[in-house]
């Protein structure tokens, strides 16, 4: 059997990036149940020192590092400052880099702050940009996933021509349009 020749074949490139990406999700789930089946003692979202040096990162300080929160489970002040950050991102980073002229086919609106139905797409856009931009994290191909699975279906989403800017047009803001967006008791935690 030491004489059998080894089959010679091209692995694609493409493989690896793959294998990088399941690697890197492997690590996050492996996080998550770590995180679940210790307890009730630990806060929900709260990623513990074990679980992550389980993913292959250093551990670190018990209050350094929390899941964020998603924004429309905030109360101010906490809202305003996750808002003011999220403004940043989407105005320094987003609309510049990827949104084209509005149009009846791609509509946005100046005052998306406004709308609540978008403040909450573009804050779980903008938290899987920050995961998926991470190369230590999630490998090289993070970007490439968060454009497949994040900004194209929200973008498709908020720019529809039913979506939360319908009533907007080029220079007229319209809210009046959905139902007042008030967050259902049962999104907010409880505090005690």
């Amino acid at each position: 059997m030491a004489d059998e020749e080894v089959p010679d074949f091209e692995v694609p490139v493409g493989l690896f990036q793959d294998l990088e990406d399941l690697k890197a999700q492997v690590a996050r789930l492996n996080a998550q149940v770590t995180t679940l089946t210790e307890g009730a003692d630990a806060e929900p979202g709260e990623a513990s020192a074990e679980a992550e040096a389980d993913a292959g990162e250093e551990p670190a300080d018990e209050d350094e590092w929390q899941y964020p929160p998603f924004i429309l489970l905030l109360d101010p002040p906490l809202y305003d400052d996750e808002l003011r950050a999220l403004i940043e991102w989407v105005e320094g980073v987003l609309v510049p880099g990827y949104l084209a002229e509005p149009s009846a086919d791609a509509r946005w609106c100046h005052l998306w702050f406004e709308h609540t139905p978008a403040v909450a797409r573009l804050h779980a856009l903008w938290l899987a940009w920050q995961e998926l931009t991470d190369p230590a994290s999630c490998g090289h191909t993070g970007p490439s996933v968060w454009h497949r699975d994040h900004l194209d279906p929200c973008m498709r989403e908020l720019r529809s021509s039913s979506g939360p800017f319908a009533g907007c047009t080029k220079g007229e803001h319209q809210i009046d349009h959905r139902m007042p967006g008030t967050v259902p008791s049962a999104w907010r935690q409880e505090t005690s």
